[in-house]
């Protein structure tokens, strides 16, 4: 399995990095665009993370012990986007346009008060502490169980769960401050 200057290693494993990219890639890509609200710095983060992990790929195979290397690709983009973040001390800008096409019919009412119910919470997830934003980007965008998300973030499955049930409360109380707000 190990490459060590044995060109059939180094097929095999250039082989298998291969395949965690293909079933990945749409992962990495997605926590990327949440973290920083746009595709071309998504674009560049998904890269430099596939890059990270490339260079780290036999010694991450190695300490895997057969775990999946999911939570260890957004771990490195994660860290990715933090340094992005610290280096260029902006927010995420993320468009409601960019959301996504509505596949099935509404009325042009339910539309308006779903992108408003939309907006609201991205504007609340952004809000958020940096973990507990983290978090649901795992859970939500990604699927990620609390184990993956745990191992992501470098905590113990209860800490984890904490943080996911502590993130989704503070969300919804922001959500609902802004219905009030909007109700007066």
């Amino acid at each position: 399995m190990l490459a060590d200057g044995d060109p059939d290693g180094k097929a095999e494993l250039d082989a298998r990095f291969t395949d965690l990219y293909r079933r990945h890639l749409r992962d990495v890509y997605s926590y990327s665009y949440y973290r920083v609200g746009n595709h071309h710095d998504a674009e560049d983060l998904t890269e430099q993370t596939f890059l990270q992990a490339y260079r780290h790929f036999e010694r991450a195979l190695r300490e895997s012990d057969g775990r999946p290397l999911r939570p260890w690709l957004i771990r490195i983009a994660h860290n990715l986007a933090a340094n992005f973040y610290r280096d260029r001390s902006r927010r995420p800008e993320s468009a409601i346009e960019d959301a996504g096409l509505i596949s099935a019919p509404h009325t042009t009412e339910a539309l308006v008060e779903g992108r408003e119910e939309l907006k609201g919470i991205l504007e609340g997830v952004a809000r958020l502490p940096d973990d507990r934003r983290e978090a649901l980007i795992m859970r939500f965008a990604l699927g990620m169980d609390n184990r993956e998300i745990a191992r992501a973030l470098g905590r113990t499955d209860g800490a984890t769960k904490v943080l996911l049930h502590r993130a989704i409360r503070q969300l919804e109380g922001m959500v609902s401050e802004t219905v009030d707000s909007k109700d007066d």
